[in-house]
């Protein structure tokens, strides 16, 4: 599979610093981590829609709850697992299928890559803890007071803020994408 027409003739650099740009972009226009890391890559890759979609409530730390998993991590799990996922006729309720847990083994490793990256720049899968390390301090997102200071903080106005980590995450999954040569310049 190759990128979409309108990014073909980039390098592979010049398709993750686009990956990027467009996430932080989609994110300080539109929000939802989960959301705007999916809907970058969705640009440059134009795979199905419904990826797009899927991934919305997924977003500040799930459900803005700011407790569960970065949006941003999900969302480019999600879309690694578009590409390697383990597909529907390798799973039974009945017997298990030849090929399934191997399937589910390579899908895990992509995934895996991808938190490792997140780990090793934010030390944290979770919304609470890349806050604390973008911020100082985690926000509750569903407390009105808390989403004010979470916005003034610079959460959609700072690219160095949530923002730059949804253009880590896009980047860093289609750098994945392309070092397993499931998509090409």
């Amino acid at each position: 599979m190759s990128v979409s027409e309108k990014y073909r003739g980039l390098s592979r650099e010049g398709l993750l610093e686009q990956a990027y740009a467009l996430g932080v972009a989609f994110e300080a226009m539109s929000g939802s981590c989960s959301q705007c890391t999916v809907a970058a890559l969705h640009e440059i890759l134009g795979f199905d829609e419904a990826v797009v979609r899927i991934a919305s409530s997924s977003c500040g730390g799930h459900a803005s709850f700011s407790a569960g998993t970065c949006g941003a991590v999900v969302g480019g799990t999600m879309v690694l697992d578009w590409y390697f996922g383990r597909p529907a006729p390798l799973l039974s309720a009945e017997r298990e299928i030849p090929g399934g847990h191997e399937a589910l083994e390579s899908a895990i490793e992509k995934a895996s890559r991808l938190c490792g990256r997140f780990l090793g720049r934010y030390g944290s899968l979770l919304c609470p803890g890349v806050q604390e390390k973008l911020y100082g301090r985690s926000y509750n997102l569903k407390d009105p007071s808390e989403w004010e200071a979470f916005m003034q903080a610079g959460a959609h106005s700072d690219p160095t803020k949530c923002m730059s980590v949804v253009g880590n995450a896009a980047r860093w999954t289609l750098e994945i994408l392309l070092e397993e040569g499931a998509v090409a310049p």
